[in-house]
């Protein structure tokens, strides 16, 4: 099991990535936008743990989260799909939920497929 991500290293991982979020600069080099989704999926998995949902960005990371039941073989019946862009967005408050459901940025199939309780991330949310 991973160490427990403590709340000043997410927001080291994502301060790097708030003025591109913003508009106000270029994609940050792949590493810099790869540890920032990383680390606030495994934060989502680290605070709702469980095998219910599966939340997947591609290519950076696909984890497991929120309590029910479990999944072990083929597709899981509860799946979150987004880019790096949306759910950064949404891990940190610039965009909600539903917002992104209803614009298609996010694709959530499953009765426990929604991430709206959860988001923005506690640390992460704007002031």
């Amino acid at each position: 099991m991973p160490a427990p991500i403590p709340a000043e290293a997410l927001r080291a991982a994502v301060d790097p990535v708030r003025p591109w979020l913003a508009g106000e600069s270029e994609q940050p080099p792949r590493a810099v936008l790869g540890a920032a989704v990383k680390t606030t999926a495994r934060w989502l998995a680290q605070h709702v743990p469980g095998r219910s949902v599966e939340l997947r960005v591609p290519p950076h990371v696909a984890v497991q989260c929120i309590e029910g039941p479990r999944h072990t073989r083929g597709t899981p019946p509860n799946v979150v799909e987004t880019d790096a862009a949306t759910w950064l967005r949404l891990a940190t408050g610039e965009l909600t939920w539903d917002a992104a459901v209803a614009e298609g940025r996010v694709t959530a199939s499953g009765n426990r497929a929604d991430l709206s309780a959860h988001l923005p991330l506690r640390p992460l949310r704007p002031s």
